[in-house]
């Protein structure tokens, strides 16, 4: 009978967080992010300029019109298809029960991994997709005025997540809906395109199963003292996606490995044997490869100095984003406008989907509304993202990244690229692992140590 009144009040105590949560979580999209006229916008190594020369040219019917805001106009709507395409993983609720918890919703703590979903999110996407890729019903999830990017997520985001199941059902095996077809199969490249981008979300569904779920990366974050309802810092959450890729078992994932650079570090030997594959003792490099960088920006607060490197890393087409915020509150950057930065906010909550259903709803895991913050108030604590296709790749980045270093003031580079690998590097702890743990015991140590609107032109 204790038991029974135990779970009815943890039972009670659930709904109430969800009502709050549903309040506290509303109000995200509500407020207006104004971008400037006279400077170029920059997401994820694309540039967006929104300000032409002025100049009047004669329509067909004898009337003049600005051709200036004509080009303005096309580029505003280019930028925001670019970003609207960018998967957005935000705080959810009613989903299955997280093991060893009376969780059912990340609200309040999950914010972190999920804008650690959303960069390893847009690495799949480059992998699977191209950087050009945007989805063609972007669009249809926010307000068609030009000037301004108003949001009736709400009622839209209600009406779309309708289809979708509540989080005690039992769920379907994934493969029954996500059916990899063979290439020379493709009818049209709307249709592996529409296949991939599904396949891709479905890898972050809110269930166990799921190969990059909440669930799942809480499970590994069990192995190194971590649990459900924890703060996770950006330093962890990359080794968090690092084991995740690792033990995917979708057999689509082999192609594509996660490398975590130790100490500000990225030993370019170890790198590349990130991407290569042996085979009858031959090697080849046919193996993509997401490096994430843990770094700080500072000490307590972020220095100055160090903003033309962020912006020269976003600016390359190579970056994948930037799991950031500010303290306590961990935003996805993806770009840049001036001195602030462009992000996108997991801190709205909603609804759980359930994408092993066929043609599960898309709308609410695309962001309808960028947002804006000043460098100056990021959090000093935050993981850079890359992605390589090939060793190719690799050596154009690291070159790159290295000119971008060496040319800040600041006298202390944020990282560097080293060559060799890291055991060959006296300072460097034995990576010996044993065959039951999940992470290594120089792993753990580092985790533990880690863990101590509107849219409108003026």
């Amino acid at each position: 009978m204790e038991a029974a009144g135990t779970d009815e009040v943890e039972k009670i105590k659930t709904k109430f967080m969800s009502a709050w949560n549903n309040m506290k979580y509303s109000w995200v999209l509500k407020t207006k992010t104004y971008f400037s006229r006279n400077s170029p916008v920059f997401l994820l190594g694309k540039c967006y300029h929104f300000k032409t020369d002025e100049r009047d040219e004669l329509s067909p019917n004898g009337s003049s019109y600005n051709v200036a805001d004509e080009v303005v106009s096309r580029n505003v709507e280019e930028f925001r298809k670019d970003f609207i395409s960018r998967i957005w993983l935000t705080y959810r609720e009613e989903f299955p029960l997280i093991k060893g918890s009376a969780l059912t919703t990340d609200c309040g703590w999950g914010c972190t991994l999920r804008t650690g979903q959303m960069l390893l999110a847009q690495g799949l996407i480059i992998h699977f997709l191209s950087r050009d890729w945007t989805w063609q019903d972007a669009f249809v999830i926010e307000n068609p005025d030009t000037d301004s990017w108003t949001s009736h997520t709400v009622k839209k985001f209600t009406a779309s997540l309708e289809a979708s199941l509540p989080g005690d059902r039992e769920f379907k095996n994934q493969s029954n809906h996500h059916k990899q077809i063979p290439k020379g199969d493709w009818r049209s490249t709307e249709m592996r395109e529409e296949y991939y981008h599904r396949k891709i979300i479905s890898w972050f569904g809110d269930y166990p199963a799921a190969n990059f779920g909440l669930h799942r990366l809480i499970e590994y974050g069990n192995k190194s003292g971590k649990i459900a309802g924890d703060w996770y810092g950006p330093a962890v959450v990359a080794h968090l996606l690092r084991k995740a890729v690792e033990e995917a078992r979708d057999p689509e994932l082999k192609g594509i490995n996660v490398y975590v650079a130790q100490d500000c570090t990225v030993y370019k030997s170890d790198v590349v044997d990130n991407q290569c594959s042996f085979m009858d003792s031959e090697k080849s490099d046919d193996k993509a490869v997401i490096i994430l960088i843990p770094v700080r920006l500072g000490g307590e607060r972020t220095n100055m100095e160090y903003l033309e490197i962020v912006k020269g890393i976003l600016s390359l087409e190579y970056c994948i984003g930037i799991i950031g915020g500010k303290p306590k509150q961990s935003y996805y950057f993806a770009g840049f406008q001036d001195d602030s930065l462009i992000y996108m906010d997991p801190h709205y909550c909603q609804s759980f989907v359930d994408v092993s259903v066929k043609d599960f709803p898309l709308e609410s895991f695309h962001c309808p509304s960028p947002k804006k913050m000043s460098f100056k108030k990021m959090d000093p604590s935050c993981t850079i993202g890359l992605y390589c296709r090939n060793v190719q790749d690799f050596e154009r980045v690291s070159e790159e990244i290295t000119k971008i270093l060496t040319s800040s003031k600041e006298k202390y580079p944020l990282f560097t690229f080293v060559n060799g690998h890291s055991r060959d590097y006296d300072f460097m702890m034995s990576p010996v692992r044993e065959e039951r743990t999940l992470f290594s015991e120089d792993e753990n140590k580092k985790l533990k140590c880690f863990s101590t609107e509107d849219f409108v032109l003026l």
